[in-house]
């Protein structure tokens, strides 16, 4: 190999090594902290691996401190932690745009506009979510049982499932808002 090959191969390698976790994170975090504009190629996506709405949802597994380089804090705490955001805090209160809302940590779409309604209860509502895009569990934290739902990729923990919502079917998705993010249809003011 002559020397010329070598340097070239060496910086190639360098480059690869830097480029990955150089673009990958900023992007991630920059998804996940809500900076990432909208619109374009995979909005609503935190990696192109990632689709908002793929055929078959895969689950990804990273860890904890993986996780934890790559959301805010306090974001974090709601989707890795289970915690719950102060009634009324959210902005997505107030979105009355047609869009979609996925999960603050992966892109998943879990609900669009048309699955919205104001609850009265401080938290975004939902009265269904995607099919296949969101698991649910028991949750004992406050000794009476409830139901947890979280996103079917990521694991995030989303909020709790009651049955005192409007119809067509009897529920409320209560949804923390730090939990997700708002991508506005193409066009919707």
């Amino acid at each position: 190999m002559d020397r010329r090959a070598f340097v070239v191969g060496a910086l190639a390698a360098g480059a690869a090594a830097w480029l990955v976790p150089g673009v990958l994170r900023p992007r991630l975090a920059a998804f996940a902290s809500g900076d990432m504009p909208a619109g374009g190629e995979g909005a609503g996506s935190a990696h192109p691996e990632w689709p908002m709405w793929p055929d078959k949802v895969e689950p990804i597994e990273l860890t904890e401190d993986r996780w934890r380089e790559l959301l805010p804090p306090d974001r974090f705490g709601v989707l890795r932690k289970e915690d719950t955001e102060a009634a009324g805090s959210s902005p997505l209160n107030h979105e009355h745009r047609e869009g979609t809302y996925v999960c603050a940590g992966c892109g998943l779409a879990l609900f669009t506009s048309d699955m919205k309604y104001d609850s009265g209860t401080g938290w975004p509502s939902f009265f269904t979510a995607v099919e296949k895009h969101v698991g649910t569990k028991r949750d004992f934290k406050i000794i009476l049982p409830r139901t947890e739902y979280h996103c079917a990729r990521c694991g995030g923990h989303q909020g709790h499932r009651f049955t005192d919502g409007p119809e067509p079917t009897g529920q409320r998705w209560c949804n923390n808002g730090l939990a997700l993010r708002f991508i506005p249809k193409e066009g919707a003011g």
